[in-house]
């Protein structure tokens, strides 16, 4: 026989009030004092309205009434939380249109320098490169004209959908955003590659979407690496032939590698650019055409450091399926910006969160019981790997012979 554990380890704040915690209080503080991004608010200070934007984007609700109503039957819970009271929903709605959305922007990065020494312990095995970036964009749709969207006109009397674009670079070993724009979605993608801050000697890895031969250029200048996709219509010159194999039955594995040349216009002339195509088929037999600057790393490894971008790809999903961006809070165009910056907040939060109970959970399921247990009292890295039932095993005992049934 077994019998259920079901020792709780409760304590005296709920797990909302834990995660907060997380944050340096006072780093915040400084903020509000240099934006002075409380100087027309009496009660909906900044505090209250990044706790009350935390509270709906973690407990996913679909509208401020909901986060406002949520709030308002936590009753003696909120003083946890540094709030006298639930905010409400019109004073919540007027503090989306006007607090300017760059403060939460500051907040963010604020926390990410916080958290970077606990974030970047991690590395990804085989890769030489110890600045690692990758850079790629995601568009959300909006059933509003706010922001242009993309796509075709709708037929007939049809409304346009409007949308936003998220651009950005994370670091590839902790996984985190480092650098984040907001844009209508209608704008191209290549064209942000200028607000991009790299080290000389990073990598940095993108689609082919972002092919833009000048800035490749001025990288190479600045000893910066990349790794990208060879758009299919783009002209070039063999230089020379490098590595060429013919592999047999499909398998996978590096086919061939060149020396080329493209052409690209600085000003009125047209300059040439010396790049290095590695020709890699996988094991679904798809061929892929990588470009870099590097010379030096394996052939391997600049197939492996193309692969790696699916990573940005998981953490857009991971932010699409956790947290609430089907559903935006306002109609502003900076209230929709604030959402998405506490978005990224309550994600970076759930990270470390991750990292800090050194879990081997998936991030769904650790932002699922953070949902369930939101208000609840148990201690939340108990909670985090305590999150299956377990069960003691006891002796078993021998039956009596008396017992025993016979068989005839």
């Amino acid at each position: 026989m077994s019998s259920k554990n079901i020792e709780k380890h409760l304590v005296g704040q709920p797990v909302f009030k834990q995660i907060i915690d997380l944050m340096p209080r006072n780093k915040f503080d400084l903020l509000v004092s240099s934006h002075k991004s409380d100087r027309y608010y009496k009660t909906f200070d900044s505090w209250t309205q990044l706790m009350t934007m935390l509270f709906g984007i973690l407990s996913r609700c679909d509208s401020m009434g909901e986060i406002c109503d949520g709030m308002q039957a936590l009753a003696g819970k909120l003083n946890h939380l540094g709030l006298g009271a639930a905010p409400a929903k019109s004073t919540a709605g007027d503090g989306l249109r006007g607090r300017d959305n760059e403060f939460f922007r500051e907040v963010y990065f604020m926390l990410l320098k916080h958290f970077n020494p606990l974030l970047s312990v991690s590395r990804i095995d085989n890769v030489s490169f110890s600045k690692l970036f990758i850079f790629d964009s995601s568009t959300i749709r909006l059933f509003s004209d706010v922001m242009k969207g993309v796509g075709r006109n709708p037929k007939h009397e049809g409304k346009k959908k409007g949308g936003l674009k998220v651009h950005m670079m994370i670091d590839a070993h902790s996984d985190t955003p480092t650098f984040v724009k907001i844009s209508e979605a209608k704008q191209h993608d290549k064209n942000f590659l200028q607000y991009l801050q790299l080290a000389a000697h990073s990598m940095i890895v993108f689609d082919r979407a972002y092919n833009h031969y000048q800035q490749f250029a001025r990288w190479t200048q600045q000893q910066i690496n990349f790794v990208c996709r060879l758009k299919s219509n783009a002209v070039y010159q063999v230089v020379e032939t490098l590595f060429s194999q013919d592999l047999q039955n499909g398998e996978p594995g590096v086919l061939k590698e060149e020396h080329i040349h493209l052409t690209y216009k600085d000003g009125k002339q047209e300059k040439p650019l010396c790049l290095r195509k590695v020709t890699y088929r996988d094991d679904k037999k798809r061929v892929y055409e990588f470009i870099t600057n590097n010379f030096e790393i394996s052939r391997q490894e600049v197939a492996l450091l193309y692969k790696l971008r699916w990573n940005i790809e998981l953490l857009f999903k991971k932010l699409k399926q956790n947290f609430q961006l089907h559903y935006f809070y306002s109609e502003t165009e900076n209230g929709i910006k604030t959402q998405i910056w506490c978005t990224l907040i309550a994600q970076l939060l759930m990270q470390v969160l991750r990292v800090k109970s050194e879990s081997k959970k998936a991030f769904s399921t650790i932002a699922a019981l953070v949902r369930m247990h939101l208000i609840s009292n148990l201690e939340v890295f108990w909670m985090i790997a305590n999150s299956r039932r377990t069960y003691s095993r006891k002796k078993k005992r021998n039956k009596s012979p008396c017992l025993q049934t016979v068989m005839f």
